[in-house]
């Protein structure tokens, strides 16, 4: 079964965003993102990592585009990738390859190999994350 562990959070505001989720609701700041592709923060209850991106890059910013706030991807974590990719393709859903081309070189970097995954089409212009390895904050790291 495929557990919820990522969701990721488009915004202009990544510091005013990150900030409130933290006083709110007591997140801890696991990781910082600061490159070509995005700038923002890594939450965790240590559970579920939630990323607060604002996208620097159109490809990577999907379909949404750079200047969309709101929820942008939601990130599973799987057992088996190959499994995972049949049935995400049986289901209508494609990998995103100029994305995953784009992000390749920098995903799971400065976190111990984690928020490495692919990422695929899914309903309602929501992209799709899937992974072996997980997320930092999310247990067992």
């Amino acid at each position: 079964m495929a557990k919820i562990k990522h969701i990721a959070i488009a915004t202009q505001e990544p510091d005013k965003t990150a900030n409130f989720y933290k006083d709110v609701f007591d997140l801890e700041m696991v990781g910082r993102v600061d490159g070509e592709n995005a700038e923002g923060y890594y939450l965790s209850d240590g559970t579920v990592n939630l990323a607060i991106l604002r996208f620097k890059n159109e490809v990577v910013a999907g379909d949404q585009g750079m200047e969309y706030s709101g929820i942008h991807h939601v990130g599973f974590q799987v057992d088996d990738a190959a499994s995972a990719d049949a049935r995400l393709t049986s289901a209508g859903s494609s990998r995103l390859d100029a994305v995953n081309k784009t992000l390749h070189g920098g995903m799971g970097q400065g976190h111990g190999g984690k928020n490495v995954e692919y990422k695929y089409s899914g309903p309602d212009g929501v992209m799709l994350d899937v992974s072996v390895g997980g997320w930092v904050g999310t247990g067992g790291d």
